[in-house]
């Protein structure tokens, strides 16, 4: 038996070895960390992961540029997923530094360890820095061990429990790999990548430690904050590759619509819809290139289905649906850049018909070993798909899948749409703590009292239309909040309420109120963006100049509430109204749970 764990002793060189070779065709060759980092784009998010601590230079890199240059090392070339977000060479290593980043950002928003003494969180502030990092950073690696099949120049497999590759490589997809093992496969390495002295250090710190092992082992229901800042850093990440709003996903609560939204489709597609009947009734088509939806019947049905599973906030209008599922990378845009296709569905026994489509990726329904079969007839569109031509065969072991339009050009030195991203980043800390609230909760349901809770009926689909605006205006926002409440469509004073009763008059949660409006009124995207703003800040603005808020003393717009629960405490900001009659009729009575501080 030992003799099967033992390997072939390879003698000394006697010689100076002769220089590397060129790679076989096909193969890829390995590169030095500094080469993988040397990217523009990359040392500016290395620049910015450095601003986010408070280390020097030195500090710096023991602490996080060691740790990043192993897991360069260690993901060479290999992009983050097959055909879904950085499916592109690189684009796992994009993928770690941004969300390395993102979490950075928003780990300035927390006091961590939740609960602890101002002099606790204070000696354990850079411990949470670096870890929020290293949780971040290695949440996927375990795709490398798991997903990927490597083999190297002389035949043999790699894997990256070895070490680094040291020799030119090329690479496929498992196709009998399992969707969420890459989670639990991600032990076998993080060791490959912080050092044993990081690890004694982290260990130090019980909360950090406990919080970083259930991440790395993709429990992040149990990690607390820690699990949510690498979940919303991750959105962010996700949606800057898919073209979609970074912002918006890092403000996004834990269940975001997006998720819903994509959640919702896999259900309905696994139990419901009926895929290439040919002749037949039939939701969808199913070719090898892409999932043909018919879109009022998809838009119908992934409506219904949402709102008797009590979840708000779905758009009552289909175009608005239907730009969610743009906006979020869900569906693929058509030629004239809109969600809806016009394509022809024709049998192999001769019938024949014509439908308005929403087009999606197959891979973001179905792992590959899931995936139906193909209809056996044709979709053909009234334009011809760009992309949908054959393929050019993939070349140095890398699938021929390549960025979407803008980060191609910024990997060919044209457009860097990092500077989105680190816009997104550097946003001003002053709105920041003026309005974040996205990440702080009242204590969970199990928490409160039912006493102390208006329990309000889930929304119904007359309830959820509202007149279409124009000009939406914060008088609007006003009106809908006022008729959101007096139906029941908003909650109030529960454990995820945006709106609570506090000192006598109604407390408005920012920025998670105007986020929830906004979701309803997609419109206000084109009117943020001519403003230069985002959507729910626009809104926030017009809110201020109605002049219904209640200042402090010091001029302050934003309160802070304090929430306290019989097992945690945190902080809500937001804004009080002056009289409450702008949304109650009768005041109900005051939260129990939050007090107000005043600064």
């Amino acid at each position: 038996m030992l003799s099967l764990f033992q390997r072939k002793r390879v003698p000394l060189a006697t010689a100076a070895a002769p220089p590397p070779a060129e790679p076989a065709k096909g193969l890829t060759p390995p590169q030095s960390a500094a080469a993988l980092l040397a990217e523009p784009r990359r040392q500016r998010l290395l620049e910015h992961i450095w601003q986010r601590t408070s280390l020097s230079r030195r500090q710096f890199r023991s602490l996080y540029l060691a740790p990043l240059e192993r897991y360069a090392e260690l993901v060479q070339q290999f992009p983050a997923s097959e055909a879904y977000h950085h499916a592109w060479p690189g684009g796992m290593l994009d993928h770690g530094l941004e969300i390395v980043a993102y979490a950075l950002k928003l780990r300035q928003s927390h006091l961590l360890p939740a609960g602890a003494s101002p002099e606790a969180q204070a000696a354990q502030a850079e411990a949470w820095t670096a870890g929020t990092a290293y949780a971040a950073l290695l949440h996927d690696i375990g795709k490398i061990a798991v997903d990927l099949h490597v083999e190297q120049a002389d035949g043999l497999v790699w894997h990256p429990w070895h070490g680094p590759l040291r020799q030119p490589y090329r690479f496929r997809y498992r196709t009998d790999r399992e969707y969420r093992l890459h989670g639990a496969a991600t032990g076998l390495l993080y060791t490959r990548v912080l050092d044993a002295g990081i690890l004694d250090w982290l260990s130090d710190y019980q909360d950090l430690w406990s919080a970083l092992l259930y991440v790395l082992a993709g429990q992040y229901e149990h990690a607390g904050t820690l699990g949510e800042l690498v979940v919303k850093a991750d959105q962010a990440s996700v949606a800057l590759a898919l073209g979609g709003d970074p912002a918006r996903a890092m403000a996004a609560p834990k269940h975001a619509l997006q998720r819903k939204l994509l959640d919702g489709l896999r259900y309905l597609l696994r139990e419901e819809f009926k895929l290439n009947q040919p002749g037949g009734p039939s939701d969808g088509w199913l070719t090898p290139e892409a999932l043909w939806l018919v879109s009022k019947t998809v838009s119908d049905k992934l409506r219904a289905h949402l709102l008797s599973q009590g979840i708000e906030g779905i758009p009552s209008n289909n175009t608005a649906v239907f730009t969610v599922l743009q906006d979020h990378g869900i569906v693929q845009p058509a030629p004239d850049g809109k969600a809806i296709w016009r394509a022809t569905v024709t049998s192999g026994t001769g019938w024949s018909h014509s439908f308005t489509f929403l087009r999606l990726s197959p891979a973001l329904i179905w792992e590959s070993g899931e995936r139906p079969a193909p209809f056996a007839g044709t979709v053909t569109t009234e334009e011809a798909l760009p992309g949908d031509e054959a393929a050019p065969p993939a070349s140095a072991g890398i699938p021929a899948t390549s960025p979407p339009p803008g980060v191609a050009d910024s990997l060919a030195g044209i457009a860097d749409p990092v500077s989105d991203l680190l816009s997104v980043l550097d946003a001003s800390d002053a709105v920041t703590t003026s309005t974040s609230s996205a990440s702080a909760e009242p204590p969970s349901p199990s928490t409160a009292a039912p006493t102390a809770v208006t329990h309000l009926a889930p929304t119904s689909p007359a309830t959820m239309s509202a007149p279409a605006k124009a000009t939406p205006s914060g008088k609007d926002f006003i009106a809908w909040l006022k008729q959101g409440i007096e139906s029941r469509k908003l909650i109030i004073n529960d454990a995820k309420a945006l709106v609570h009763t506090v000192d006598g008059t109604a407390y408005l949660v920012s920025p998670g109120v105007f986020q929830r409006y906004v979701q309803e009124h997609p419109e206000i995207q084109v009117l943020a963006r001519q403003d230069n703003l985002h959507d729910w800040q626009w809104v926030q603005k017009r809110f201020e100049k109605l002049g219904l808020h209640r200042k402090q003393d010091s001029g302050l717009n934003i309160w802070t509430c304090e929430v306290t629960g019989p097992r945690k405490s945190r902080r809500l900001h937001g804004y009080l109204l002056a009289a409450p009659s702008a949304l109650f009729a009768e005041v109900p009575p005051d939260n129990p749970y939050l007090s107000l501080t005043r600064s």
